[in-house]
């Protein structure tokens, strides 16, 4: 699938994105503060974002990362896991953080996603909830 096929708009989706966006969770709050107007090291994000049949929580399209905030309802959810290969496998990486997180380890969280834009994470880590694309690497674990 090409990357247009990918950023095509779906019915609906647009709609949906922007009731997201107006509903935020707090963590989502929190983290999208840390993460508009360029203020992680000038990498530019956009939040709530369709992509293919998704909408993605956070997105660098110039690195092609995904930062998606879990609440417990996803432990071990077999959707997500399906969204997270089908990301991975149109080029997308993604970076999961729980909700917990966000809100007492940010710091840690912030670090994460700039080990992850630089480079340093580029193979699929079950610590990190990290999950490269197909294009760096994933094929190569197994996942």
């Amino acid at each position: 699938m090409s990357d247009e096929d990918i950023r095509k708009r779906r019915p609906g989706k647009t709609v949906q994105a922007r009731r997201l966006r107006r509903s935020e969770t707090e963590e989502e709050f929190r983290l999208w503060s840390e993460l508009r107007n360029r203020h992680l090291n000038g990498h530019k994000f956009a939040r709530q974002v369709p992509l293919g049949p998704y909408i993605v929580d956070f997105l660098c399209r110039e690195e092609r990362l995904i930062v998606e905030i879990d609440g417990f309802h996803h432990a071990g959810s077999e959707p997500d896991l399906t969204r997270t290969r089908w990301l991975n496998r149109n080029g997308y990486a993604v970076l999961r953080f729980w909700n917990h997180e966000v809100t007492r380890e940010r710091r840690a969280v912030l670090e994460t996603i700039l080990a992850a834009l630089s480079g340093c994470l580029n193979q699929h880590c079950h610590a990190t909830r990290f999950y490269p694309s197909l294009t760096i690497g994933l094929e190569s674990t197994g996942e």
